[in-house]
């Protein structure tokens, strides 16, 4: 019996509006795909880069960011903030030959249950049509490597300190 593949998706939401808007949508009962794992932030503009690259390197096959539309931020700019690093991002994921529609920016108020329930299909919809993230992991070195280019710089370095 084989299992169907389903996609993988790490929400970045902002605490004030798109996490409060996500749990207006569960309070609803408004069903939208169970894909995503949702990880509350205090601001969309707290998002470094690195941790989308963490998610997608750790297993996600997409991620979401989620935040205050402009002029909203309850930390007066951190959506922009957020813009920036997200345009940046989309740059390097190019350059790393993983698609960029994997990444998604949405700026979703607290009141906007029904927005989360779109997008999170949306999502989980896109990146369906994907297929799954296949990273190329460069081959663990054997212990023995290791513990020889430990002592090699040890050595460099004059022995121990």
């Amino acid at each position: 019996m084989s299992e169907q593949w389903e996609p993988r998706v790490v929400a970045f939401f902002c605490t004030w509006c798109t996490y409060t808007a996500a749990d207006l949508a569960g309070i609803s009962r408004m069903a939208y795909a169970p894909n995503a794992r949702i990880v509350r932030v205090m601001c969309s503009g707290r998002i470094d880069p690195q941790f989308v690259l963490k998610a997608l390197a750790d297993g996600a096959d997409g991620v979401l960011i989620g935040g205050c539309h402009p002029g909203d931020c309850h930390y007066q700019s951190g959506n922009y903030k957020a813009l920036r690093r997200y345009t940046l991002l989309k740059r390097v994921l190019t350059e790393m030959g993983i698609e960029p529609e994997r990444v998604r920016l949405e700026w979703i108020s607290a009141s906007e249950g029904d927005r989360v329930q779109k997008v999170m299909n949306e999502m989980a919809e896109q990146i369906r049509r994907l297929g799954p993230l296949r990273l190329e992991r460069p081959p663990k070195p054997h212990r023995a490597a290791v513990k020889e280019r430990e002592a090699v710089a040890v050595s460099s370095q004059g022995g121990a300190r």
